[in-house]
């Protein structure tokens, strides 16, 4: 049914069933599980014209993030190994959640994405925004989405 399946997840609780369910039905049907993180680039253009920030500073922040990310990431990948399940850990970085979403599952050519959704309404939505509105309806593969 399915060969690869990408699990998107930024350590919280929410994504935590995501995975949970993407480690299952990847274990259902043997498929490989792609577990992947994406972590911001540092915001530099906020500071334009305000503080400064070292390049050195800059580079200690961004591979902290990275190293977060890769610790979630790494934590799916094993937990999912540990139930027999191949297995792959993935950290991107980008400002473009979604869109790294999407190009994540191209690059491993994946035939499902899974994640999970705050379900937000209204003025939340609209100000909080949906990287998982966005994946739904752009992806070219099916997206479960999981509350």
């Amino acid at each position: 049914m399915y060969q690869r399946i990408l699990v998107a997840t930024d350590g919280s609780t929410l994504s935590k069933k995501a995975v949970r369910s993407g480690i299952d039905l990847a274990a259902a049907t043997g498929a490989e599980l792609i577990a992947l993180n994406v972590v911001p680039r540092y915001p530099t253009s906020y500071f334009e014209g305000g503080m400064t920030v070292s390049p050195t500073e800059v580079a200690n922040t961004e591979k902290r993030w990275a190293d977060r990310g890769q610790a979630v990431v790494d934590r799916v990948r094993d937990s999912a190994q540990a139930e027999g399940v191949k297995a792959k850990a993935v950290v991107a970085r980008s400002d473009l959640v979604a869109e790294a979403i999407m190009a994540a599952a191209r690059k491993y050519k994946c035939d499902l994405v899974v994640m999970a959704s705050h379900g937000r309404k209204g003025i939340k939505r609209v100000l909080l925004g949906s990287e998982t509105q966005h994946v739904l309806t752009h992806c070219t593969v099916p997206v479960l989405v999981l509350r």
